[in-house]
């Protein structure tokens, strides 16, 4: 009787003490970039720094090309629980949070740099907060390559563009600039694209020139606007549910090395733009690159912000941001 009380106790005490340790967590990351863009990739070198700084109770699994679903089936998953992590391109929040849509403003910054400094700053760092209502929680932005436009026909002033079907993503602050510019936008899912853009069922698209020169959507264009006239931002976050239930010890660790991997990203495009941009030069001279700036597109810029500083009350804050930090390069 004696000896099975001390191996109780025993077997309590070793319980107890296990428990006490941080146990290993097994975490899920979804996004629908394919393996080899920059998020798949920092978010790969983000899971292998994770599991070493960890000792490996920190185990991230990455699953690029929207294995998980679209971007709005991962964000139910993300409030449900289902999924642990994602990177967002941030218009699945703009269609939820007003806030959101000034991050999508046309020439608020022209430069990956710029853009890394605006959202690190204090309005797009207080934005963060807003993710919690949504069941998430945010821990910082990244962004793809600056957007250009890419169309099928040979072009020279934004009057060629109206009423010219434009490729967007299906977020109101990017169609309202469209339409303010005189065309035709046009959501559509990015594996219909290609096909649809090489039977004329669009006349061009925003795209950067990454994804231009990859996707060899370029090989049926005939013109290209280097403009920079737009970032896409995209925001990592994690499932509230989850995340409580996280030891603070790994909230702190992911937190850290997420935001090391995401201002990796945003800088990584000044040379990730720079190089498909040489490439495009080089072996694309047939397509027209024509470099313009917030003058080409019109008064429909100027309108866009006079609507939309009403609708989106950081808009005005960012500006004032942008504006300091172009003053001070």
């Amino acid at each position: 009787m004696k000896n099975t009380l001390r191996s109780f106790l025993k077997c309590l005490i070793l319980s107890s003490t296990f428990l006490g340790t941080a146990s290993a967590a097994d975490l899920r990351l979804g996004l629908i970039t394919p393996p080899s863009h920059q998020w798949t990739i920092s978010a790969q070198e983000l899971a292998q720094e994770l599991k070493e700084k960890s000792n490996g109770t920190v185990n991230l699994l990455v699953f690029p090309s929207g294995q998980l679903g679209n971007e709005a089936q991962m964000l139910q998953q993300l409030q449900s629980g289902a999924l642990d992590m994602a990177f967002l391109v941030a218009g699945e929040i703009a269609n939820r949070r007003p806030n959101y849509a000034a991050l999508f403003a046309p020439y608020l910054v022209d430069t990956p740099t710029e853009v890394s400094q605006l959202l690190q700053g204090p309005t797009a760092t207080e934005m963060l907060s807003e993710l919690n209502g949504l069941g998430l929680v945010g821990l910082g932005y990244g962004m793809a390559g600056m957007r250009q436009v890419l169309v099928r026909q040979d072009l020279d002033s934004v009057e060629q563009l109206k009423g010219q079907k434009i490729r967007t993503i299906p977020i109101e602050p990017e169609l309202d600039f469209w339409r303010k510019v005189g065309t035709a936008p046009t959501p559509m899912p990015l594996p219909a694209l290609y096909d649809a853009f090489a039977n004329g069922q669009i006349d061009g698209m925003q795209i950067d020139f990454e994804g231009a020169w990859n996707v060899k959507y370029i090989d049926n264009a005939k013109t290209f606007l280097h403009s920079n006239h737009m970032m896409l931002p995209m925001v990592a976050v994690a499932s509230a549910r989850k995340w409580n239930q996280l030891p603070a010890e790994q909230t702190e660790l992911i937190t850290e090395l997420t935001a090391k991997h995401l201002n990796q990203i945003i800088l990584a495009y000044d040379q990730i733009d720079s190089d498909y941009l040489t490439q495009i030069q080089e072996h694309k001279p047939d397509v027209k690159l024509l470099s313009v700036d917030r003058e080409f597109f019109g008064p429909g810029v100027d309108k866009w912000y006079e609507e939309w500083r009403k609708k989106s009350p950081a808009l005005v804050k960012l500006e004032a941001e942008a504006a300091a930090i172009k003053a001070n390069p």
